[in-house]
């Protein structure tokens, strides 16, 4: 009987909401750790396309926020797009690549939006592909709170 190895990705995302009083930051929302989806022309540009050094390979390079409802394995865009920013990425394990945002009260998209999702994007200012998204409890972002996103990407095998 021959062993099959089975490799698996799971993203998971946390964002929390807080505000500065008296040099310190105080939360005011925070989502928890939550699972997400990945979407078709994620699993196509990001793993197979890069793994194999084709035409159309993307790496993620963003984090987005929207106000939308659940992004499906069918789309590229994050529904209800308001605010993209640039993500730090690092291997924080041998199978865990996390990337990380923060969004200062400043950089604030204006107006009160009520987030609803997250996702992760190539590096672009405007379009681009989403690799993988979802939603969590809505939460109005005032213009005196900063935002801060983590995201990870696991890998997992099993025999």
């Amino acid at each position: 009987m021959q062993n099959k190895e089975v490799c698996t990705l799971r993203g998971f995302y946390r964002l929390k909401l807080g505000h500065e009083k008296n040099g310190e930051t105080i939360v005011d929302g925070d989502s928890g750790w939550k699972e997400n989806e990945i979407t078709n022309l994620g699993f196509q540009n990001y793993i197979v396309n890069l793994i194999g050094s084709l035409a159309g390979s993307k790496q993620v390079g963003m984090i987005v926020i929207g106000t939308g409802g659940v992004p499906n394995v069918t789309h590229t865009q994050l529904p209800g797009e308001t605010k993209r920013q640039t993500c730090g990425n690092a291997a924080v394990a041998s199978k865990t690549m996390r990337a990380t945002a923060q969004i200062a009260s400043g950089d604030h998209p204006g107006g009160t939006p009520n987030i609803s999702n997250i996702g992760l994007i190539e590096n672009t200012a405007s379009n681009g592909t989403l690799f993988a998204g979802n939603t969590y409890a809505s939460s109005t972002w005032n213009s005196n709170q900063g935002l801060s996103a983590t995201y990870e990407l696991r890998f997992g095998t099993s025999s």
